[in-house]
Parts: C-alpha cells; sequence; structure tokens
C-alpha cells in the first residue's frame, strides 16, 4: 500500500510525540504521586493535630500543670513536654507561664533535645529577667552545653573527649561563669564551680593534645609556644607540668639554653617529684590509643 509524502510525515510526527510522551509519563506519574503522598501526609497531620486538641479539649490549666508534674515525677519527659506544649500554647499568661517554661525547659533538657532546650532557657530569659528562679534558667543552659560534649563514644565506648573539638566545653565554662557572675549567692554556684574546674581542665588538656601533635611533626617552635599558652592560660591545672615537660625538650632540641634553663628551674621548684596528677586515669581510655588515632580523629 502506497503511503503519500504527507501521510508519512503525519505518521512520523505522531510518532515522536507519542515517544515524547512516554518519556515524560514516569516523571509526570512521579509528580503526582509525590503530590498524592504530601496530600496523605497533611492531611494525616491535621487529623493528628485535631486528635490532640481533641484530646485535651476542655483541660483547665490546673488539669495540665498536674498531668505534667505527674509525666516529670515519673521520668516520661516526652509526655510531659506533650502537655507542657500544650499548657503553653493553649494559656500562654498567667502567674503558672514563667514555671511552665522552666519545667519545659528542663523535660526538653532530659528528653535529649538540646536545642529545643536551649531555646526555651533563652526565652525565659529574655522574658523574666528579674524572676526569682532565673538563675535556675542560667543553670540549665550550663547543664545543657556541659552534656552536649557527650557523644555516642563517650556512652558506650571509653574515650578521651579531650582530643576533640573544645567548643561546647568552652561554652559550658562560660555559660558556668556567667551564672557565677550573675547571681554569687544562688543555690547553684557551689556545683557550678566544681564543674568548671572540670571543664577548666579538660581544655587544657586538649591544648596538651595539640602541643604534642606539633611535638610529633617536628614543629617544635609552634609546639613550645602553645606549651607556654598553657603555662600562662591554664595555671593550677594537671596540665601545666606536662607543658613544662614539653617546651623543656623542644627548647632543648632547638637549642634555646637559656629558656630551656628558665624552664627547667621552673618546673624544678614548683613540681620537684615531677606532677603531682596524673595526667589521665588509664582505666577511662582503653581503645583510644590504638583506635583513636588510626581512625584519624585527634588530627
Amino acid at each position: 500500500m502506497y503511503l503519500s509524502t504527507t501521510n508519512s510525515f503525519t505518521i512520523k510526527h505522531h510518532l515522536i510525540i507519542l515517544q515524547r510522551v512516554v518519556a515524560f509519563m514516569p516523571s509526570f506519574l512521579y509528580k503526582i504521586a509525590f503530590i498524592l503522598c504530601l496530600s496523605f501526609f497533611l492531611q494525616a497531620c491535621n487529623s493528628f493535630s485535631s486528635e490532640k486538641k481533641e484530646e485535651y479539649a476542655g483541660w483547665t490549666v490546673e488539669q495540665f500543670i498536674s498531668a505534667s508534674k505527674e509525666e516529670l515525677a515519673n521520668e516520661k519527659y516526652k509526655k510531659a513536654i506533650e502537655l507542657l506544649e500544650q499548657l503553653d500554647s493553649r494559656y500562654p499568661f498567667g502567674s503558672h507561664s514563667a514555671q511552665t517554661q522552666l519545667d519545659l525547659t528542663y523535660a526538653y533538657y532530659k528528653n535529649g533535645d538540646s536545642e529545643a532546650a536551649l531555646a526555651s532557657a533563652d526565652r525565659f530569659i529574655k522574658t523574666n529577667p528579674r524572676h526569682q528562679n532565673v538563675d535556675y534558667a542560667y543553670y540549665l543552659k550550663a547543664l545543657i552545653n556541659f552534656n552536649r560534649d557527650l557523644g555516642f563514644l563517650d556512652r558506650y565506648v571509653p574515650s578521651d573527649s579531650t582530643q576533640r573539638d573544645t567548643l561546647f566545653t568552652e561554652t559550658a565554662y562560660l555559660s558556668f561563669k556567667e551564672l557565677v557572675r550573675r547571681f554569687p549567692n544562688s543555690q547553684y554556684i557551689a556545683d557550678s564551680k566544681q564543674r568548671m574546674v572540670f571543664l577548666r581542665n579538660a581544655m587544657a588538656r586538649h591544648e596538651l593534645h595539640v602541643t604534642r601533635f606539633y611535638m610529633d611533626r617536628e614543629a617544635y617552635v609552634a609546639a613550645a609556644n602553645r606549651a607556654n599558652y598553657i603555662i600562662q592560660n591554664y595555671a593550677n591545672t594537671p596540665a601545666v607540668p606536662y607543658a613544662l615537660e614539653i617546651q623543656i625538650e623542644a627548647y632543648n632540641i632547638l637549642g634555646l639554653q637559656e629558656l630551656e634553663g628558665q624552664s627547667s628551674r621552673i618546673y624544678t621548684y614548683n613540681y620537684p617529684e615531677g606532677p603531682q596528677v596524673p595526667e589521665a586515669d588509664p582505666s577511662n581510655v582503653v581503645v583510644v590509643p590504638f583506635l583513636w588515632g588510626l581512625l584519624g580523629f585527634d588530627d
């Protein structure tokens, strides 16, 4: 059967269109499927939100407070957060609002939601700067930062956290320092000062790791300077005698006899029997000496 040139062109044109449609179909169907899934998800969220509203419909302030305190006492922090958030959104004003914010901050903290806890603490401090318990908000903020550095390795694998970045350590130290400065008579001062000592020792030990890093790479000037930084900025910490030892060794290698002699005299005068405090408890570092260096976490 003979096909005219026009008919042949039309058929080819239709085939090209059909190919393009077929090629376009999967992408188009995926988009349709995505839109349908998104709509179902939003509908489910709205349904869930409506169920929550119905669940607490008619609840009074007293009911929310009583129920949330019970959940906090039972350490069911997720449920407590749910109740406190409902209370805070339904009854944002009143004599209960400040305590609600504090309880919510504590619940976030205990539930492991550091970002929400910090935001909640900052919110309380900004809205209640003269509240009688504002020092507790500062204390919670410091505790949150103090525990943020406790990751998986610290909880389940013996490790030396001072080999890692000290951002959270420094932030926690500054948070406790601010609490001590602002509220010298607070009931949380004694605990805060003890934690500050621990954090300061940890920061000094981190600097030791950096100093040894320079020594291992034969950057002796940098090592000596870093050791001097420890001596000047972290006096009375267990890291100082170890920093002096490194400094003496670096000066000796560099041939700086006068500086080496000065550091040696300081070391002998203050630590005639060597460091009084062990640098670290060996039982606390089981995996690190091999794996930590192997994985390169201390580089």
